[in-house]
């Protein structure tokens, strides 16, 4: 079938005419006014002639003239993909030769350089893609244009956008002519540029019926002809828009900020990971007296704070606790919307949980008794993770006795007062420190207290690694030339020798990036990330650039900086001083210990992925999984079904599979949303820039220059000695990178988040929040980072030395 009316196109046709063909038909089965035309369909591009017959014959129940011939790709008008403007369209194309001309032209376009490149980016096999043409009979425009149902810029589905101009819309589209730009907003547009109010209407109307009728938020382009009609040319999803928050009965409008970032993970959880996240974090903040909502918004963790937002005891007291912990990012929203009236505050009686007020004294009992007695305090915490490293446990046969067990672990306890006082004490002095020593310290000085702090078993963990390197240098070409996923391979069959990596898995094997997700694979299951840091410690040549050496100099000067503050704090009140003498101390002493809860998380996450994969495992023999770890791409409702009831659910991970690895690709994740979508930064005034400085928060006191590294997964990452670190995010996964790493940048975070906190202890400069950073700094770039400023300058691509300044 080489040949295709347009009207003759039926639904699960789209491998045979493109996305283009297949969304136009889908217009015209809505009864929506399309140009009449045709497709020459793949089949016709498989074989590689133009059907010249066939063509012509169409064209001419065309009635001849000047046709509109575009691309039509079977990967092309996706709803993760638009490939708008990556293969070819010609307008008014009039004539047998022309048109045949322009059909093979745009099979070309399938294997242009641009159009090749974007198939890499949006992960799509090129031996998949497939070309058909759409020819339609041209549309004498007097204005055209394009129709975006969401406002693509805010993400806000309150507003509908159009840019218009005269003429044909290619100009609009190609963005070579000064587009006439209206948003509305639902109220009644002004009278105003090529567009009258009653245009506009009805574009809006046209918009919000192809929404509801696709079932999704639409780009589309359309043209208005000399008569007045208005033709529509094309309409096809927004692939842009992040997920709207789902649709709450609680009066509007909301706030949501992103929790992950916190955690150092922007990738998306998955379905079990997201469900066992929201039962932790909403008994957490129970616990602790707060009403936040956690949902689940593009398989990221979001939280409802509007409540908050509106509470007058806690409205203000958000700002600090966004700027401490979420970062400043969060805390300009916050800030924003604190002056948007509506957010205003609303009276009412305040009720905390019994939990919370239960909470009150055994949380002041913990947190005094180990500011009394760090040493004993900590002698507990580290006591409880062995405890639980050894724990024997025991598994069940049967996928539901497992489940059984699985379902009643969703809230593990770990020792809840043995760990948390401690930690929460070293987090209030760490806190407490810049405002008692506010006009004594700057914040880079306070920072360098902070660094080389001792009993973190993060940092503890990166320097055991880095033995294992050290003990391994006899195998050194092997390690460094060796594809790290062959070594994960050999080493899990046994085939390689023995340089303690078992024993470091052992201890560490249950870590990994974005290890808060139950379904993400640990270390002990793939060590493939082990490996490629192995090689990035291999390649440290100079003794001084060692981590431990460098771990050793944050350490010495914290504590030279820490008798320093101590002394000129004594110097302007001697009470003064004894008291930030004791939090300074207090701090070292007790603030390394803020990785020991998430650590000892991991080990109930450890026996919950196990149990988890065993009842995959039966499923899969079973016939109704076609993968044991499709488990993870269920909930655990869903998993009961299926294991009590044999219901087939995998359709439904295979669709969620898809949806997984398309968020797996997205660059940007909203600091905060409102219900509307409205990616709320998008509403903050402009930062200054001069395109080569760019702006972010200090995080880790120290200046450096070096080449700049850009690593969005850090499986296979590959980090030459002294070079930036650029990435989205960091969480303990990431940390054994610091160990070869010059500098750190990071899209989000907070001081006190994982990442940070480790650069510090390293003592690697640290700038963290800079918006785009991994899309404006390329690897190879020098960049000057520099800790103290908060500021990342791009230099010009130069064959210096890196030069480091701690």
């Amino acid at each position: 079938m080489d040949v295709l009316e347009l009207t003759a196109i039926d639904r699960g046709q789209r491998d045979l005419v493109g996305g283009k063909a297949a969304g136009l038909a889908a217009l015209i089965r809505l009864g929506e006014r399309v140009p009449d035309g045709f497709c020459v369909t793949t089949e016709a591009h498989h074989r590689g002639e133009v059907p010249r017959a066939e063509v012509l014959a169409a064209y001419d129940r065309l009635g001849g003239g000047p046709v509109a011939v575009r691309s039509s790709a079977t990967a092309e008008d996706l709803p993760d993909a638009s490939f708008a403007g990556q293969q070819d369209t010609y307008l008014a194309v009039t004539g047998a030769e022309e048109l045949l001309e322009a059909i093979r032209a745009c099979w070309d376009s399938l294997h242009a350089e641009r159009a090749f490149a974007y198939r890499e980016a949006a992960g799509i096999a090129h031996d998949t893609a497939r070309m058909a043409v759409v020819v339609q009979r041209m549309v004498d425009a007097e204005v055209a244009g394009v129709l975006f149902t969401a406002n693509p810029l805010t993400g806000s589905r309150s507003e509908a956008v159009v840019d218009a101009a005269p003429g044909l819309g290619t100009a609009v589209v190609d963005g070579t002519t000064a587009a006439d730009h209206y948003v509305l907003d639902g109220r009644d547009p002004e009278e105003r540029g090529c567009l009258t109010p009653a245009r506009l209407k009805e574009l809006r109307e046209v918009g919000e019926r192809l929404r509801h009728q696709l079932g999704a938020e639409q780009d589309v382009e359309w043209a208005y002809d000399r008569d007045g009609t208005l033709w529509l040319l094309q309409s096809r999803p927004i692939t842009t828009l992040f997920p709207a928050p789902p649709q709450s009965k609680k009066p509007g409008p909301r706030l949501y900020v992103e929790f992950g970032h916190v955690q150092g993970m922007l990738q998306p959880a998955t379905p079990m990971g997201m469900s066992s996240l929201k039962s932790m974090l909403a008994g957490m903040f129970a616990s602790f007296g707060l009403t936040v909502e956690v949902v689940d918004i593009g398989g990221r963790l979001y939280g409802d704070l509007t409540h908050a937002m509106r509470d007058p005891s806690t409205r203000q007291r958000l700002v600090k606790l966004m700027a401490v912990d979420f970062g400043p990012r969060a805390q300009a929203v916050v800030e924003h919307l604190l002056d948007d009236p509506r957010f205003a505050p609303e009276r009412g009686a305040r009720r905390r949980s019994a939990a919370a007020l239960a909470m009150g004294p055994k949380a002041v009992a913990g947190i005094l008794g180990a500011l009394a007695r760090p040493a004993t305090a900590r002698a507990r915490v580290f006591g409880e993770l062995e405890r639980l490293r050894q724990q024997p446990v025991a598994d069940p046969s049967t996928a539901a006795e497992l489940l059984d067990l699985v379902e009643e672990a969703a809230q593990p306890s770990v020792g809840l007062d043995a760990i948390v006082w401690p930690v929460v004490s070293g987090l209030l002095v760490s806190a407490a420190l810049p405002p008692l020593l506010k006009g004594i310290a700057t914040d880079d000085e306070v920072r360098t207290v902070l660094g080389g702090m001792p009993y973190n078993v993060t940092i503890e963990m990166d320097l055991a690694l880095w033995q294992v390197a050290q003990g391994a240098t006899a195998h050194r070409e092997v390690l460094l030339h060796t594809p790290a996923d062959e070594l994960a391979a050999a080493h899990r069959a046994g085939e390689l020798p023995d340089i303690s990596l078992t024993a470091f898995l052992d201890t560490y094997g249950n870590r990994s990036a974005a290890e808060v997700d139950v379904g993400v694979p640990r270390w002990s299951e793939d060590p493939t990330p082990v490996f490629a840091m192995l090689a990035n410690y291999l390649r440290v040549a100079d003794p001084e650039q060692a981590p431990d050496r460098r771990f050793e100099r944050a350490a010495a000067r914290a504590e030279a900086m820490l008798a320093e503050l101590t002394q000129r704090a004594r110097r302007k009140r001697a009470v003064r001083g004894r008291l930030a003498g004791f939090f300074l101390r207090r701090a070292r002493e007790l603030s390394g210990l803020r990785e020991a809860g998430k650590f000892a998380g991991l080990y109930a996450l450890r026996d919950r992925r196990r149990r988890l994969l065993l009842i995959g495992a039966e499923l899969q023999a079973n016939g109704l999984l076609e993968r044991a770890d499709d488990v993870m791409f269920l909930t655990l409702p869903e998993l009961r079904t299926v294991v009590e009831r044999g219901v087939d659910l995998r359709q439904a991970v295979a669709g969620r599979r898809v949806e997984y690895a398309r968020e797996l690709r997205r660059r940007r994740v909203p600091v905060a949303l409102l219900c509307d979508g409205t990616d709320v930064e998008t509403l903050l005034p402009a930062r200054a820039s001069d395109g080569h400085t760019l702006t972010g928060m200090g995080a880790a006191s120290g200046r450096v220059s070096g080449r700049a590294r850009v690593v969005r997964d850090p499986a296979s990452a590959s980090i030459e000695p002294g070079e930036i670190l650029v990435a989205p995010t960091t969480d303990p996964g990431w940390t054994p990178l610091f160990l070869t790493a010059g500098g750190l940048v990071t899209e989000t975070g907070a001081v006190m988040a994982h990442g940070p906190t480790v650069a510090r202890e390293y003592g690697i400069p640290a700038v963290i929040c800079v918006p785009d950073a991994t899309e404006r700094i390329r690897t190879g770039q020098m960049v000057t980072v520099d800790g103290a400023a908060g500021t990342v300058t791009i230099e010009e691509p130069a064959t210096a030395d890196v030069a480091v300044t701690p």
